[in-house]
């Protein structure tokens, strides 16, 4: 049977994808690909208009025992973290718990003074959860002095207070767009402090099982911590993927997850009819409005003009994507490796001719 007769809703389509047909036309970009890069393994999952219509598994999850990636294998997803984050707080706006212009720090925010020393800097009492999600907050900048890289040993709320201590801002919250891993642990002890849950069990109650995903977690930082299922990191030109405290990065770079569980979620947050969505309209509208400061970036999501939504994710031995496009795919991608830049532009444009073209099965 044709490959676009297989259509089913999403979660019943799940247990076929095993047996789907291939498409040659994907199978040899992504070999090529894997070849060019030394890429280890690799899995991608596709839907379109809610359901899943592509899900492929490449190479290796184990090279030395010879595992081979399969549909339930694990991967570090990165800063595609950020995205589940922003969903986690847009929930909670949601259930009027919090408000996107709710001060951070100070008497007046949500995490009032229980971090760092008083009396804070005034500019530090005006960040916004807003511009935490945009990275706007003024400061905290994912640059070789990037906090969330220091300090292994301590824990995030130590960290929290370390930084706040030893790191002023920069600019004036609102003003300047600086890619920062740390607004988004921050955000992390947000959640926890307004569900009164662990970051990780809040996502999981609020944003996962709603979509029908149970295997995604957070990561451990060894090889000996890895979960169940999780797949082997390799880090190349001398990185090593095992150096960092992947538990503590949880809000901004910690889960790990299958493509299909990713998919799961993209077809929950995507604002297209079906599958329902687990936001508002509202909701997804502003997760998607780029802020001044930036027009390439909203609240969780790289965004452009064309109403394309995306983030990509990188750590030694990891690379990731999740890509919605306008015209009604989504699409997860995620390696065991990472190499040079130009490995990431290579990703980003990966799958893009296949669903781009009529001739594809999926669109007979």
């Amino acid at each position: 049977m044709t490959y676009s007769r297989i259509l089913l809703p999403f979660l019943l389509l799940l247990s076929l994808r095993s047996n789907s047909q291939s498409i040659p036309e994907i199978d040899s970009t992504i070999q090529a690909f894997m070849t060019q890069y030394q890429v280890p393994g690799m899995a991608i999952a596709i839907t379109h208009h809610g359901k899943l219509v592509y899900a492929r598994n490449y190479g290796y999850a184990d090279t030395l025992r010879k595992i081979p990636v399969n549909n339930n294998s694990l991967f570090r997803i990165a800063s595609v973290s950020k995205c589940i984050t922003a969903t986690a707080i847009l929930k909670l706006v949601e259930a009027k718990q919090l408000s996107l212009d709710n001060t951070v720090f100070g008497l007046q925010g949500v995490l009032g003074t229980t971090y760092g020393q008083q009396p804070y800097a005034p500019n530090l009492e005006k960040i916004t959860i807003r511009q935490l999600l945009q990275h706007t907050a003024g400061g905290w900048t994912n640059n070789g002095s990037d906090p969330m890289f220091m300090h292994p040993a301590m824990t995030a709320e130590q960290l929290i207070s370390w930084t706040l201590d030893h790191q002023p801002l920069v600019d004036t919250p609102g003003k300047m767009y600086a890619y920062s891993n740390f607004g988004y642990c921050v955000l992390g002890r947000v959640i926890e402090k307004v569900s009164g849950m662990t970051y990780e069990q809040y996502v999981k109650t609020a944003v996962l099982q709603p979509c029908g995903i149970t295997g995604m977690q957070i990561g451990g930082n060894t090889l000996e911590q890895r979960k169940n299922n999780e797949v082997v990191y390799y880090g190349q030109h001398g990185e090593q993927p095992y150096v960092y405290n992947i538990s503590r990065m949880d809000a901004h770079g910690g889960w790990i997850a299958s493509a299909t569980d990713l998919a799961r979620l993209l077809v929950h947050v995507d604002g297209f009819p079906a599958p329902t969505d687990i936001l508002t309209p509202a909701s997804i509208t502003a997760m998607t409005t780029a802020s001044a400061a930036n027009p390439g970036y909203a609240l969780g999501w790289a965004v452009n003009p064309y109403h394309n939504w995306w983030h990509s994710g990188s750590l030694p031995g990891t690379a990731s994507e999740v890509i919605r496009s306008h015209h009604g795919f989504t699409w997860a991608m995620l390696c065991n490796t990472r190499t040079d830049s130009s490995f990431f532009n290579d990703l980003d444009g990966l799958l893009w001719k296949a669903v781009n073209n009529p001739a594809t099965p999926w669109k007979e």
